[in-house]
């Protein structure tokens, strides 16, 4: 089952959901969503794993959150940036087509999708619930998702989990990636982990 597999750089994408503008300082929490999102970035440089940034109607929200999209800039890695107006990413076809050329000959069934995003109970949610019927694993950060309330939060992670998603953080995302001490970015990863507590 997906659900117990363990995630694999060379099998992972990143998806950053509409971290903009006024919204972003909204949410519960906003600072370690924003610190643990840009955490989460820098690990995927490290590991390879390729990005996608959306934002939702930007004209209306405003651009991504500028350290946020700072770190975003910063990447080697492929990267995709989507304007959308659908709530869920995959009800806009430039996502799923760059969701394909992220991972290019790999099935959806074999994707590992990591997710990071506001607001939990509306595009975080309606990314998450379809991808995980196209047979995708989906491994959700708690640290890196909220809403306008920790009550919307609470229950958009609870929604998700129950229908399959798998509820992490990015140390573990991280660790995951690297599986052993030996790995060759162990020891940047253990240095970005120690560099300042998350709020």
């Amino acid at each position: 089952m997906k659900r117990t597999e363990l995630l694999d750089s060379s099998r992972s994408v990143v998806v950053a959901i509409d971290l903009q503008g006024k919204l972003i300082e909204m949410v519960h929490r906003s600072r370690l969503v924003i610190d643990a999102t840009i955490r989460l970035l820098r690990l995927a440089e490290l590991f390879g794993a390729p990005v996608i940034l959306t934002e939702q109607y930007p004209k209306g929200l405003g651009p991504t959150h500028p350290e946020v999209r700072a770190a975003y800039d910063e990447l080697t890695v492929p990267k995709f940036f989507i304007e959308k107006l659908a709530f869920g990413c995959a009800g806009d076809s430039g996502f799923m087509q760059a969701l394909a050329e992220a991972r290019p000959g790999l099935a959806p069934d074999g994707r590992q999708i990591v997710v990071a995003g506001i607001e939990t109970h509306v595009c975080v949610m309606q990314t998450v619930l379809p991808l995980l019927e196209q047979g995708s694993a989906v491994h959700v950060c708690w640290e890196a998702v909220s809403g306008r309330g920790s009550e919307y939060r609470e229950m958009g992670l609870r929604r998700m989990e129950s229908a399959g998603a798998v509820m992490t953080n990015h140390e573990s995302v991280g660790f995951e990636w690297a599986r052993s001490k030996e790995h060759a970015q162990f020891k940047a990863l253990n240095g970005l982990l120690k560099d300042g507590q998350l709020s």
